[in-house]
């Protein structure tokens, strides 16, 4: 038997094993002490250059990774960082800019309609308000969140599949669902990490804590870790 064995069902991901107890609160601050003492600033990986860029940035990385959106719309907002630009641009334009990227033709139509509503509605402004940007044509509760997070700094814990596999793996919020893992994020995340607090996960289960082939041979969370998805070196 190889000693890199996986537990049985290991491919289905998180859907077969039993929701984990809560860690400790202690437990928490430790795992965003050392996130913090390795990268205290960081950063999301979507390139923007204003509330604007960022929210159709956000809207387009929809089941698409973000190299893929970068490579789109550094043409596109070069043309368009906007709405009244986007909009002049046309759907026809944005949709061939952006046609490498998954469900380009929905999304393509989504940024003209929330460029033309921001217009309408909002002065040309990204509102700063959850209500107001999940009215949004393609925009989720998980797009709002991102863009008042890093447009407006508020603690808001944007769940992406990332995200919600080490809320449950680290057993900072186990939940099994999306919405579950948020809310257990709002409470269990000390306040003083809370700004960076989803960056950080997202780019340790981007790069470190992956869904079928964690490198927990690099994790500084290692000897913190109990979940059945780790690696035995």
């Amino acid at each position: 038997m190889s000693e890199r064995n996986r537990p049985a069902g290991r491919a289905q991901g998180l859907a077969k094993i039993t929701t984990p107890r809560p860690r400790s609160a202690a437990g928490i601050r430790e795992i965003f002490l050392r996130f913090q003492a390795a990268n205290p600033e960081p950063k999301g990986e979507l390139e923007a250059t204003n509330a604007f860029t960022l929210l159709v940035a956000v809207v387009l990385s929809a089941q698409a990774t973000d190299a893929g959106v970068n490579k789109a719309t550094r043409k596109l907002f070069e043309l368009a960082d906007t709405p009244q630009k986007m909009v002049a641009l046309g759907e026809d334009k944005v949709r061939e800019l952006i046609r490498t990227i998954g469900l380009f033709r929905t999304k393509a139509k989504n940024v003209i309609l929330l460029s033309e509503k921001l217009i309408a509605e909002f002065g040309g402004e990204v509102p700063a308000d959850r209500a107001a940007l999940e009215s949004l044509p393609g925009v989720g509760r998980k797009t709002a969140n991102v863009v008042l997070n890093i447009a407006f700094g508020e603690i808001t814990h944007a769940v992406d599949t990332h995200v919600f596999r080490i809320a449950n793996r680290l057993r900072i919020a186990p939940g099994k669902t999306v919405l579950a893992v948020e809310m257990g994020l709002e409470k269990a995340v000390p306040p003083e990490f809370g700004r960076h607090a989803h960056h950080w996960l997202i780019l340790h289960g981007r790069y470190i804590c992956k869904a079928l082939r964690p490198e927990c041979g690099r994790c500084l969370l290692n000897d913190l870790c109990d979940s059945p998805d780790k690696w035995v070196a």
